[in-house]
């Protein structure tokens, strides 16, 4: 068996989406979307992307838009394919590279209680993780993806070798330790390239300075205060707690016929503080609008999560989000996808428009933006 084509630049698909253009074929209609409507957004088209599902792409989609613009609530497809019962709208799912975000808040309310250096090499609270060819690397240069650690260890590099694993435990230690023992890709700060091992040695850092595990601190700084009670960090446990709609991958036969595989169950320990986390649409919104509030970060250290490296070309990213210009408007964005899941949040600056989305995608690591991913960020951010 095999996959359709697949990409580790996870943080890209949203800007990937939102570049799009092109036909997109006419969905069959198997079940009628669940929508609530209100605010001056344009709903027919936010009810139109979630039309015709499940099909192809995608089993299941829930989506909320928000702002000072209006709100918006929509779900469709189904929980499962085997029962084709509604999909739950208030299911949790697993939300990939969106982590980032709540790790990026942990370390600056950890900046701001001076317990971290933004501008103190990784390299002093974490002595002998990286070897001696590595030029000092900042705290800022790991939030910001400009350190130049290459990526760590992995469970394989088709989807046939780590579903073979997904019940194996990779640690965060020997990923972070077999990326310290690799070459630079280039020297800190004169580039950006964004990969989850700079996030990997921020959830250390996060536990060398506090004593406490990842979950723990990241469940204190920000989850706690964003009041997210449905989202959590699974570690090494493979199922997801609680309501959950399935995530299946499209997988090409020899014949040439399509098998959706379930994927919901899968050890993400390896993901750690880069992409190891389960929650919900309304969770995430609520992270969006008191992140943004300024009520988990405080200033001066929130701007690091709106400011771009300027004197790098073509940077995007800040601390744990990433800026895109659309039709007129700046957003700062994250997206995330671990197989079976697409999800991405999204937001202007002063809240007049925030999108959350969470796609069960039947290929959700392919190169390719999903086409109900492209219909709905189309619709929520014209």
């Amino acid at each position: 068996m095999r996959a359709r084509r697949r990409t580790t630049a996870l943080a890209a698909s949203l800007v990937l989406a939102l570049a799009a253009a092109g036909p997109l074929a006419a969905a069959p209609a198997f079940a009628a979307p669940a929508v609530q409507r209100a605010g001056a957004l344009d709903t027919e088209a936010l009810a139109a992307a979630l039309a015709g599902l499940p099909d192809a792409d995608a089993t299941a989609a829930l989506v909320r838009v928000g702002g000072t613009d209006g709100t918006w609530r929509g779900s469709a497809g189904v929980h499962d394919l085997a029962s084709g019962a509604p999909a739950d709208p208030d299911a949790r799912f697993r939300a990939g590279s969106t982590t980032k975000v709540v790790t990026a808040a942990a370390v600056l309310r950890l900046a701001a209680e001076r317990r971290i250096d933004l501008n103190t090499p990784i390299q002093h609270y974490l002595p002998g993780l990286l070897g001696r060819q590595f030029r000092p690397i900042t705290v800022r240069q790991l939030l910001n993806h400009t350190s130049g650690i290459p990526a760590g260890d992995g469970l394989g590099d088709t989807f046939e070798e780590v579903y073979a694993h997904r019940y194996d435990t990779l640690t965060p230690q020997r990923v972070a330790a077999s990326a310290g023992a690799g070459q630079p890709e280039f020297r800190p700060g004169k580039k950006q390239h964004y990969l989850n091992i700079n996030y990997t040695f921020l959830g250390l850092l996060i536990e060398k300075v506090t004593g406490r595990s990842y979950a723990s601190e990241a469940t204190r700084l920000v989850l706690a205060p964003a009041g997210m009670r449905d989202t959590y960090f699974p570690g090494t446990d493979p199922r997801i707690l609680g309501p959950h709609n399935l995530g299946y991958q499209a997988v090409e036969q020899a014949d040439g016929t399509t098998e959706f595989l379930d994927v919901t169950e899968w050890n993400q320990a390896d993901r750690f503080a880069a992409g190891d986390m389960i929650s919900t649409t309304a969770d995430l919104e609520r992270l969006l609008t008191s992140l943004f509030k300024g009520r988990i970060v405080p200033e001066p250290q929130l701007k690091e999560m709106f400011t771009v490296p300027a004197d790098i070309e073509g940077a995007t990213y800040s601390a744990g989000l990433q800026r895109f210009e659309s039709a007129g408007r700046v957003y700062w964005v994250k997206s995330g996808a671990r197989y079976g899941y697409s999800s991405a949040i999204a937001a202007t600056r002063d809240l007049s428009r925030t999108l959350v989305y969470s796609v069960n995608s039947t290929d959700a690591k392919s190169e390719d933006a999903n086409p109900v991913v492209i219909r709905i960020i189309m619709a929520a951010l014209r």
